[in-house]
């Protein structure tokens, strides 16, 4: 039925087609020398184009549902308000296109007008839709800066008591799991955002064919219905996601970015690229070093050497929180307990290494 239908209105647009031919070539004077009457002309014209596109309907149907499908599927890859924002642009965009074309149709020179105006419309088109999707955060900021900046201005000055900044989770800290304990002591506030991207990512490693990446991954998805279910904090799962950009890091800072939000994490290269992109982290080792009992030069310990280390004549010991100790001349008392004196303690963001010597 529908075959027919759209036939049918081919050959009737086919034939006006046919019939609009034939009026220019008759304005161009081409039917003079022909000793026929002008309607069987058109007649004649309206039938032969009539009957090509009754021909080719077909063919035409399948290449507009297939034209369709391509617009289908590159629609989809953009957010909605990238489409709204992307139709604003070419609808400003053919609108300055009219205004500047209006005075090309005064031109004496056949056809040179409406071609120039076509190139316009296209031109300002592409170039609207181009600007808006592209700048469309940086317009609407211009847009109501002012309100911004007055808004930002009063959230700096009453950070403390007005609502905290979103925390979004990146997947190496879901897959850790402390940011349900740490949750349910309170220090954190605000409201986790988990990006739909993050949530793709920890699904793909739980359906890995490893089987510690599976593990990884199913702890993570049980840490997020943990926070969900339990109502520890206020959790919400955030759709916005850059389609032009393949790394998860990277659309997190981007995600930071706009939303104005701070990254959670526990990635140690993730921390330095923040910092270069001036994105705050909070960085959960980093928290865990700063709780850590301190441990002063002089103070003495006993600990148990369980390896050697990688310099001649070390041992390795680890208090009960993992932070490793290198004992001088440890190495021969493997499996030993030992009295040691803290010599040194280097504290970095990835954690913390106490230096020791036996205590003799």
């Amino acid at each position: 039925m529908i075959n027919k239908i759209v036939r049918i209105v081919l050959t009737i647009v086919g034939i006006f087609f046919g019939v609009s031919i034939a009026a220019v070539l008759e304005n161009l004077g081409l039917f003079k020398s022909l000793d026929l009457n002008i309607i069987v002309i058109y007649a004649f014209f309206g039938i032969i184009f009539g009957f090509i596109l009754f021909l080719i309907a077909p063919k035409m149907k399948i290449l507009g549902e297939r034209i369709g499908n391509v617009f289908e599927s590159e629609l989809l890859k953009f957010q909605t308000n990238d489409i709204l924002i992307g139709s604003i642009g070419l609808i400003i965009g053919l609108i300055i296109a009219f205004l500047i074309s209006q005075p090309l149709y005064n031109l004496n020179i056949p056809f040179l007008g409406t071609a120039l105006s076509a190139i316009l419309y296209l031109f300002f088109g592409y170039l609207g839709v181009t600007i808006a999707t592209r700048k469309g955060d940086e317009l609407a900021s211009t847009l109501i800066g002012n309100r911004i900046n007055t808004n930002q201005k009063a959230a700096k000055q009453e950070k403390t008591s007005d609502v905290s900044l979103p925390k979004i989770l990146d997947t190496s800290v879901i897959i850790d799991g402390r940011i349900a304990d740490i949750c349910k002591t309170g220090f954190v506030e605000g409201t986790l955002i988990i990006p739909e991207f993050v949530l793709l990512e920890l699904q793909h490693i739980a359906d890995s064919s490893d089987g510690l990446k599976r593990n990884r991954g199913r702890r993570g998805l049980d840490i997020l219905n943990k926070l969900q279910n339990e109502h520890i904090i206020d959790v919400k799962i955030e759709s916005k996601d850059f389609p032009n950009i393949s790394e998860v890091d990277t659309k997190l800072l981007k995600l930071a970015e706009h939303m104005n939000g701070v990254v959670l994490t526990n990635d140690y290269n993730l921390n330095k690229v923040a910092e270069f992109h001036g994105v705050q982290v909070l960085n959960i080792n980093e928290l865990a070093n700063a709780v850590k009992p301190v441990v002063l030069p002089g103070e003495e310990m006993t600990i148990q050497v369980v390896r050697d280390g990688k310099e001649s004549g070390q041992g390795l010991a680890y208090l009960d929180d993992g932070t490793m100790i290198v004992v001088d001349g440890g190495k021969k008392h493997i499996g030993e307990t030992l009295n040691v004196v803290v010599t040194s303690v280097l504290q970095t963001a990835a954690g913390r290494m106490i230096f020791a010597k036996l205590n003799k």
